[in-house]
């Protein structure tokens, strides 16, 4: 069964014809503030509900940003051209998107939020860790969900701290662990040089790193420094970082141009450990190949997610329904260098599970059962990885499996070296 018959007999899509509207400039319906008992929330209609999304689609993160919202636009296009969603109050609704740029600035994460919150249901899938802690408390006072947004940071699947909130993909912690436990169970022994973000991005990959090999005897971190998101080159880090003698780097960045000329730095000082790359800095056409990574003993990374580039996705029948559904529905023609693409598509299923279940058109419901999904397996999951939004304090996807780069794409790691 194709993906997209798959998708319909798991998610009871009704079939009629529509479009997606992706709109660029934001547009008030007038409201605000949450409804009232029984009184619809704004956003929703009997026929359509409106979401907003506040990312960067222009500066250095435009890719990635540009890439979530194709994804899910190309998801919720399909899905609309197919009759629309099925609410589990009977109506069924067109999921309509606002799409706003950021530019990866907090202060204009903020503006777009003051500019969408009453005229969108729900905040969803936006880049950023700096860019959404700019409005998550306006979002909470504003009884406004923010929900499955990219980033890393913990404190968007706290419940207590973030009541309107959830995050999407695995926490920073998370990834850095799975890369520490890898390193700690192999038969060798290793020196680690860390290059971190200097903020709660490259913390949490550090400590969850830290985590991993805690107590174990076979591996040393010998060099640690860091970075501010803000700078435009790390040679002089790179260089005393070689100096360390390590035999892997463990590479916390977020800024795309930074990982491709880290990786051409180290070439150029003949230093040439295995990496470790966060998920989103570790695309193989966008960063690895003009990084020359071929040049170093191993690349890993962690995933959840298929990579749209790897060599046999476009082939398969599922990888070319969804590049088509990017193209038609997303404008969006080429084979995506970054995984936001289906990261993006992935929380399109999980948000139309989620208005399945609601029995009321408001927004307290709607988080009620968002938190209610468990072992649901959205499109291009990997074996082994599945949605849960039960688990108070992760986020929807907490599982990854660590991958390694074999020159083209990625294949699961099953130990180091």
């Amino acid at each position: 069964m194709n993906m997209r018959k798959r998708t319909r007999a798991v998610l009871g899509v009704v079939a009629l014809t529509s479009a997606i509207a992706l709109t660029l400039a934001g547009c008030s319906r007038g409201g605000g503030g949450d409804a009232t008992a029984g009184a619809a929330s704004p956003g929703i209609t009997d026929d359509s509900i409106t979401l907003g999304i506040t990312t960067p689609l222009s500066g250095a993160t435009a890719g990635p940003g540009t890439c979530t919202v194709a994804g899910v636009t190309a998801y919720f296009g399909a899905v609309n051209a197919a009759g629309g969603v099925t609410f589990g109050d009977g109506k069924t609704r067109k999921v309509d998107i606002k799409a706003l740029d950021d530019a990866y600035d907090p202060q204009k994460a903020k503006a777009n939020y003051d500019q969408l919150k009453d005229s969108v249901f729900a905040m969803t899938a936006g880049l950023g860790t700096p860019t959404n802690r700019a409005y998550r408390e306006a979002a909470i006072a504003d009884k406004v969900p923010q929900v499955l947004v990219m980033t890393g940071d913990p404190l968007f699947s706290n419940q207590q701290e973030s009541p309107w909130q959830l995050g999407f993909v695995p926490i920073y912690q998370n990834e850095g662990e799975a890369f520490g436990k890898l390193l700690a169970s192999s038969s060798g022994t290793h020196k680690v040089a860390i290059l971190s973000q200097n903020d709660d991005y490259g913390e949490g990959y550090v400590e969850g790193f830290k985590e991993g090999i805690n107590g174990a005897s076979n591996v040393e971190v010998v060099k640690e420094l860091t970075y501010e998101a803000t700078d435009t080159s790390v040679d002089a880090q790179l260089t005393e970082l070689a100096a360390s003698g390590a035999d892997v780097f463990f590479n916390a960045m977020s800024i795309t141009p930074l990982v491709i000329s880290s990786l051409q730095k180290a070439q150029q000082l003949n230093w040439l450990p295995s990496w470790f790359l966060p998920s989103n800095t570790s695309s193989p056409g966008a960063i690895l190949q003009p990084g020359g990574a071929t040049a170093f003993p191993g690349v890993y990374t962690v995933a959840f997610a298929q990579s749209a580039s790897a060599p046999d996705f476009a082939t398969s029948k599922d990888g070319e329904q969804f590049l088509a559904d990017l193209k038609q529905y997303a404008n969006y023609p080429d084979v995506p260098a970054f995984p936001h693409c289906i990261w993006s598509y992935q929380l399109g299923a999980v948000l139309q599970q989620a208005f399945e279940k609601m029995t009321a058109p408001t927004r307290d419901d709607f988080m009620t059962q968002l938190r209610s999904i468990s072992g649901f397996q959205a499109p291009f999951m990997l074996e082994g990885t599945a949605v849960d939004t039960t688990k108070d304090g992760l986020p929807a996807v907490s599982s990854v499996l660590v991958q390694k780069y074999n020159g083209k794409g990625y294949a699961t790691a099953k130990s180091f070296g």
